[in-house]
């Protein structure tokens, strides 16, 4: 056994060496158990791009349909307010010199609570359409979470990281990627 007081990496192993011969000699006096099978056999990572899952799976496109008819039903009730204000304001440049300061005044006023009233009615509506995204997109994720446990358990992988933007997989092999896998098994359940 060689001592080495931090001094290169070498000390590091044989502290790990040490500590299985600790660990693996007082085995039998204290319960501890062997990290043997650990070191021999490390564990297996896959990794899921779910973006990808998402966009090629059967399911993730009817979701990305529902999702824009949903917005498309939303967003031509928004036109057509847009339009009725766009022509309140065109009435309101046309006529304004004509019309006393009175009328005038109460229009320019008619005018600015309806633009407000838009404001807030598209608020409501980006915050519908934050939901329903949310909502839809918990259930496709959870039914992937659900095949990637099974795909993980069935092939005894220790960890399953997700790969793609805002992720912190940084690199993976491309043979680590079980995303075909998931793909044709989610379209195999529809």
């Amino acid at each position: 056994m060689r001592v080495t007081l931090f001094s290169s990496r070498s000390w590091l192993f044989d502290c790990s060496s040490c500590l299985l011969v600790i660990c693996v000699g007082l085995g039998g006096l204290t319960g501890c158990k062997s990290t043997a099978a650990t070191v021999e056999h490390p564990g297996m990572i896959a990794v899921v791009d779910f973006q990808r899952i998402l966009e090629e799976t059967r399911a993730g496109k009817e979701l990305k349909e529902s999702f824009d008819r949903f917005v498309k039903d939303r967003q031509v009730l928004l036109e057509l307010e847009q339009q009725e204000i766009q022509q309140m304001r065109n009435d309101l440049v046309n006529q304004g010199s004509v019309l006393s300061e009175t009328a005038r005044r109460e229009r320019e006023e008619k005018f600015q609570r309806r633009v407000r009233d838009y404001q807030v009615k598209e608020a409501a509506l980006s915050r519908e359409l934050q939901g329903k995204q949310q909502d839809l997109m918990a259930d496709f994720r959870s039914n992937v979470t659900e095949i990637v446990a099974q795909l993980a358990k069935d092939r005894e992988f220790e960890v399953v990281l997700e790969r793609g933007q805002g992720s912190s997989t940084l690199y993976h092999r491309p043979q680590l990627d079980i995303s075909d896998d998931i793909i044709k098994e989610m379209d195999h359940d529809d």
